[in-house]
């Protein structure tokens, strides 16, 4: 990135940058206020080193809905050493497409938002900013809704009397109980206090959270192990009664994998968020590693573990922590693995759904909408949806997000399409700030038809597979590779067919090129 003398700041710009130092951006004067503000412009300092990522990961990977993902595969009717095999086969492909995602955001020290201007436009770039948006919004609210659970059985616990206040019938409002609605705000305030005091603050929250879970998991795995008399008394294959043959298992497995990548769809569109912030590529590289393939592996052992000592423990299998911890004994056990939980679950929210919305909506209208606005824009949006009842009507919830869920594969497909295959890695990182029509991201006033073809082409596609319900019995584990395939091949073959032609550099003014050419592998 070149370097540039920062212009003059009012002392409210500094206090609005997303997190002091880390989201401090250059603002050069001819950059259009219609695109840029502190928090979207390119980073003034890039200090994220590789363990920050790795945290990242942590937080992202250390969820109750990370560990209800990995434990519902024994349901499917594969065995112990087949569920941790997907998993791990999943998260190396979740590991590739990470640093994929991870580069031109890094290199140009950019968000999401902001990269995709590169591709579908300085103003088009707002279609999948707010569908990102709006995905982030439900799970944040759904996120924060299943970790107030956790504090009601804390709280429960100590006090048995607030029972009567648990129970929606004798008192609550819109379908949630009053103390439910006392524990979602307090973590609804809690969330939105951590995100407030910015970047910095979130860094270190997430670097303390994800090991802290760690800690209580190893220990509720242990626990239940010793409680189980050892792994010799653990039946490892917790479905025998779905008697898969050899041609269903195989395509059960692969089904187990293509949902461990379609979890991490939403993080890994956004992932441009949190690489900006790396010191060097090859930190956000060795973070990914350190996070995705070895860290992952490790939860998944745990929880593998945990999920089958449930059996022989509780008499049934029990595939939400939650759950599994409620029905421990001990007072001490329960408070401390339901607040570990939710501590998790604050780490998963905060950098998977409302750093990302922030800097969406942020986008949207950069001189009216700051980072801070733009969260708080999507933690008032999560209470409005009643995400209690949407988490308790299956049917919603699964129309409602795989719908819009439908849509991140394909513009995942058409980002990488742009940045490797019709741009060759190079950014021109002042141009995805100016309105000029001489601008190399301006395209046809400001909106590149061919990338906007191609998302609603791959959409097309992927909302029948969700939609029916003949086709999605089939295909709809495979969703997002469908959809991202379809992608990149339009974009790939409209451009090369019916390029949208950028005016030359010698049409109007120069334009501050970064080559991005560094390899995946070696920089």
């Amino acid at each position: 990135m070149s370097e540039s003398v920062a212009p003059p700041t009012k002392p409210h710009d500094l206090v609005e940058a997303a997190g002091l130092p880390e989201g401090a951006g250059v603002v050069k004067p001819e950059y259009d206020p219609r695109l840029a503000n502190e928090d979207l412009a390119p980073l003034k300092k890039q200090n994220w080193s590789w363990y920050n990522i790795f945290a990242f990961w942590m937080s992202d990977v250390h969820s109750v809905g990370g560990y209800v993902t990995a434990g519902s595969f024994f349901a499917l009717g594969l065995a112990a050493w087949q569920v941790l095999l997907a998993l791990v086969i999943g998260i190396v492909i979740v590991f590739f497409l990470a640093n994929l995602i991870a580069k031109p955001s890094q290199k140009a020290g950019v968000p999401y938002p902001v990269i995709a201007r590169s591709v579908f436009g300085v103003l088009g770039a707002n279609v999948p900013a707010i569908i990102r948006g709006l995905i982030a919004v439900a799970w944040y609210g759904i996120q924060t809704y299943l970790a107030s659970a956790s504090l009601i059985i804390v709280a429960l616990k100590l006090w048995p009397d607030l029972a009567p206040l648990a129970d929606v019938h004798q008192h609550g409002f819109a379908g949630l109980s009053t103390l439910g609605w006392i524990t979602f705000g307090i973590l609804w305030v809690a969330q939105a206090a951590v995100f407030w005091t910015g970047m910095g603050t979130i860094r270190r929250f997430i670097d303390f959270a994800g090991p802290a879970v760690y800690v209580v998991m190893l220990a509720l795995a242990i626990y239940l192990l010793s409680r189980a008399g050892g792994f010799g008394n653990i039946n490892w294959n917790l479905a025998p009664h779905l008697h898969l043959s050899g041609g269903k298992e195989f395509a059960v497995f692969v089904s187990a994998i293509a949902l461990t990548v379609s979890y991490f769809s939403g993080p890994l569109l956004n992932f441009g968020d949190f690489s900006r912030y790396g010191k060097t590529f090859r930190a956000v590289r060795v973070g990914n590693f350190w996070g995705l393939p070895v860290n992952f592996l490790l939860f998944s052992v745990i929880t593998v573990v945990t999920t089958a000592a449930t059996l022989p423990v509780f008499g049934k299998l029990i595939t939400d922590p939650v759950e599994t911890v409620g029905s421990i004994d001990s007072t001490f056990a329960i408070i401390l693995a339901a607040l570990t939980f939710t501590v998790a679950t604050i780490g998963i929210n905060i950098v998977a759904n409302f750093v990302s919305p922030a800097f969406d909506f942020s986008n949207v209208s950069p001189k009216r909408i700051s980072w801070r606005m733009g969260g708080m824009i999507a933690a008032v949006g999560s209470v409005l949806i009643t995400p209690w009842n949407l988490y308790n009507s299956p049917s919603t919830i699964n129309y409602t997000l795989n719908t819009l869920g439908a849509v991140i594969g394909p513009l995942f497909g058409v980002l990488l399409a742009d940045f490797y295959l019709i741009h060759k890695q190079r950014v021109f990182t002042d141009d995805l700030f100016t309105m000029s029509p001489w601008g190399k991201y301006f395209y046809k006033k400001g909106w590149n038809p061919n990338a906007v073809i191609a998302t609603a082409i791959g959409a097309a596609v992927g909302l029948p597979i969700v939609l029916i319900p003949a086709l999605g019995s089939v295909l709809g584990d495979y969703s997002w590779f469908i959809g991202c395939a379809v992608g990149l091949v339009c974009y790939w073959g409209l451009e090369k067919l019916f390029p949208v032609v950028a005016p030359t550099l010698e049409d109007g003014p120069k334009s501050a090129e970064i080559p991005v050419v560094a390899d995946l592998v070696a920089e």
